[in-house]
Order: structure tokens, then sequence, then C-alpha cells
């Protein structure tokens, strides 16, 4: 079965023009186009066209989304990243959503508003405390700058980047893969890839204890709910940790 531009458009709340400029870059060619010219689009069509528009959402521009497919070799796992990011960005919508109801309802009761209560879910800087703890206070001025350095495609490049990587480690724990296998090597050496864009760690530190880092975050994905909840829960960050432990004292 497959649907023309016409109806793809409707379904979609997009545009024949846009799909139409979708296709002249590459990102979403028709199926088909039909003895009278109209273009038509498949059932895997339509999926491409949702990972699109929920790149569009997460603030990609259309080459970084070109990029982003060009990247992916199966769509299970692409739609895996993108669910894990619409999750979490659900958690911090709905934390935001308590925090101002609890200030509405403190402004129409006339009470008193609890300030810290009043931004959960608006700042990532609620980490601040627990990461000067770790790591010390320098370590998180520095990624403080870079996040913020960053413009808002950035941002949300790299919170799919991360989506992306949680979702195909849960993937891989899932199918039973060993910790010890080239898939979960491949995996591992993105993680660490991964790791050391982020400033003010010693991952991304010259001179820094990067396998002592590794090893210890892979502890600590076990150890704290928090993180094994990125990884499918204990299972699966058990699964991480033995990979990068592996990758780690081999490569590191």
């Amino acid at each position: 079965m497959d649907w023309s531009i016409q109806e793809i458009a409707k379904l979609a709340g997009t545009t024949s023009r846009t799909l139409r400029h979708y296709d002249d870059l590459g990102l979403l060619p028709p199926t088909r186009i039909g003895s009278n010219g109209y273009r038509y689009y498949d059932q895997a069509a339509l999926v491409r066209l949702q990972r699109i528009l929920l790149l569009r959402e997460l603030g990609l521009g259309l080459p970084a989304i070109a990029e982003v497919l060009a990247g992916e070799t199966s769509q299970t796992h692409a739609l895996a990243g993108h669910l894990a990011w619409l999750r979490q960005e659900q958690q911090r919508l709905a934390r935001q959503i308590a925090s101002v109801e609890k200030t509405m309802h403190a402004v129409e009761g006339g009470e008193q508003i609890m300030a810290p209560e009043m931004f959960d879910g608006f700042d990532h800087t609620q980490y601040r405390e627990e990461v000067e703890q770790r790591w010390g206070a320098d370590a998180y001025e520095r990624g403080d700058r870079w996040w913020r350095g960053m413009s808002d495609e950035e941002r949300a490049s790299w919170k799919a980047r991360t989506a992306q990587l949680g979702a195909d480690w849960m993937a891989a724990a899932e199918r039973g893969v060993a910790a010890d296998s080239a898939e979960a090597r491949a995996l591992a050496k993105r993680h660490v890839e991964w790791l050391t864009g982020v400033q003010g760690t010693p991952a991304a530190t010259p001179g820094g204890d990067l396998k002592g880092y590794v090893l210890g975050l892979g502890d600590l994905y076990v150890a704290d709910p928090r993180f094994a909840a990125n990884y499918g829960g204990q299972r699966g960050a058990e699964f991480v940790r033995d990979a990068l432990r592996i990758y780690a004292e081999a490569e590191l």
C-alpha cells in the first residue's frame, strides 16, 4: 500500500511543497512516481518521514538530519533512540507542568512560593552540587560553559546522539549480545568517543585518567538506578559496564 503526496502531507500536517523539498535534498525520495507524475510513498517512507519530523522537533536543521539518517542502519534502533528522547522530554515536561501548577496554586491561594520547586525541569544546573562533589567545581564550570556555548541545534544534536547511543545499548542487551563481542566493542568505542566530547570531565581533559573514568562510570551505571534506567535497568547497565571494562582494558 502506498499514499499520494497530498495524502501524506495531510496526514503529517505538512505541505506537498515541503515533501518535494525533502525529495530535492535526498531526505525523502518518493517510493514511486505514477504515470500521472504524482509522487507516492510506501510504509518505509512514512517511517522515514516520522523520523525526519521527530528530528525537526529536536531542533536539528535539514543538513544535520541528513547526516543522522545517513549514519543509521536500522529503523528499529533509530526509532528506539527517538523514543528514548521523547520519554526524557515527557519526564522533563511533566516536572515543568507540576512546577507551574504548584506556583499557580500558591499564587491563587495567597501562599508562600517555594522557590526551589519553581524551576524544577527548567535547567540542567540541578545536578551542579552532585557534579562538583564527584569531579570538582572546575569540572562543572567547564561543562556548563560548553553546554551554554552550544547553539540550540548543537544541543539538540547532542541529545539525539545521546538518546540513540542509549537505545543501541538497550537493543544489544535485549538481544543477549555478549559483552566481549565485536558489536559490544563497537558500542563501547562509540561510548568512549561520546564521553570525550563532554567538556569538563576527565575524558575530555588532556592527561586525564580516561581509563579510570570509564571504569568508574561503568560501575556507577550499575550502582545508581538513575543511570541504569538509561540502559533499560539493572541488566542493561551491567552489560554496558562489562563491555566498557573489556574495551577499556584492551584499548585505553
